[in-house]
């Protein structure tokens, strides 16, 4: 799968907004809406079940549905992949809600949005659902709700699952074996150098895909990886999941780290394809507010010339 994770429209687009994906030859897209909960009751809420016109459009059902309709049409493939946002920005992995009634009631929203993204999917025929995406405490502390989650979402969706979980936390999902794909947040650390040569970041790689190699191996299935990227700064491939864009800008970085990645990782005989972090529609500026966007940047050449020839 040669995808890009394709950030949501502000605002209702058409068609064009997707010249570019063709125009890199990616041939996916991951659909990201998103769901919102307080992190203090558990209260979920999202377009389905209040309304919400301040919610960007296409992280709403409807933006999302036309969005996968305006790929289908421009022959793109999808991966739907429901969000969560939690209060002013926690990292989802660390939701440990604090009494019995607010897991029950998140649980009954939470499940309700991934079962309506669910119907969404194979009413459109998408080709891959992520039933959720960086979960980790919630898997542990409440394996239960997953396993009959995904029992409902094989009631309404007949295409391929895969569910996102970050780099550190992969090998302790309890439901692999129920899913298509080992879904991966490809964040792994690879060098501690402010600017790594791609040899470098290629040797970072090894110990991680030895991991990966055999994780896949013992459950038989293919490892996605869901999301990846690197910011165009310097330490780059240090801690990639980061966010902090204080550092130096360094697009050579950038480009290296994406160079050694399809070096180093696409021909892996378990890799199934990558949804590269992030992408914007209709992005037309040349100096990128956001330094994980590849785009108008060496990276994007490099990401191009990949995508092209693989």
């Amino acid at each position: 799968m040669k995808g890009l994770s394709f950030v949501a429209p502000s605002k209702r687009t058409d068609s064009t907004s997707l010249l570019d994906v063709k125009r890199v030859n990616a041939e996916w897209i991951s659909v990201m809406p998103y769901g919102y909960v307080k992190s203090d009751s558990g209260h979920f809420f999202y377009s389905g079940n209040v309304k919400n016109d301040w919610q960007w459009w296409g992280e709403r059902v409807d933006g999302a549905a036309k969005t996968i309709s305006m790929a289908h049409e421009s022959g793109i493939k999808v991966m739907l992949k429901p969000h969560l946002w939690i209060g002013w920005g926690e990292f989802t992995g660390h939701m440990d809600l604090k009494t019995e009634q607010s897991w029950s009631t998140f649980e009954k929203g939470y499940g309700e949005y991934i079962l309506t993204f669910a119907k969404l999917a194979d009413s459109l025929d998408v080709e891959v659902y992520c039933i959720a995406t960086e979960m980790e405490k919630h898997v542990e502390l409440r394996p239960e709700f997953w396993h009959q989650l995904i029992r409902d979402i094989r009631i309404v969706y007949s295409g391929k699952l895969t569910y996102a979980e970050n780099w550190d936390s992969y090998g302790r999902v309890p439901f692999w074996d129920e899913m298509d794909y080992i879904g991966v947040d490809a964040y792994f650390p690879l060098s501690e150098k402010f600017n790594p040569s791609a040899s470098e970041l290629t040797k970072g790689w090894k110990s991680h895909l030895e991991a990966l190699n055999t994780f896949a191996t013992k459950h038989q299935k293919p490892v996605l990886f869901t999301e990846i990227g690197y910011r165009s700064c310097d330490y780059t491939a240090q801690k990639p999941w980061e966010t902090n864009m204080d550092l130096p800008s360094n697009e050579e970085a950038q480009r290296v780290a994406y160079e050694a990645f399809f070096k180093a990782v696409w021909q892996e005989p378990w890799f199934a394809g990558a949804f590269i972090w992030k992408w914007f529609p209709n992005y037309k500026s040349k100096n990128a507010r956001d330094k994980f966007t590849p785009q108008y940047k060496l990276a994007e050449q490099e990401l191009k010339a990949h995508y092209q020839n693989l």
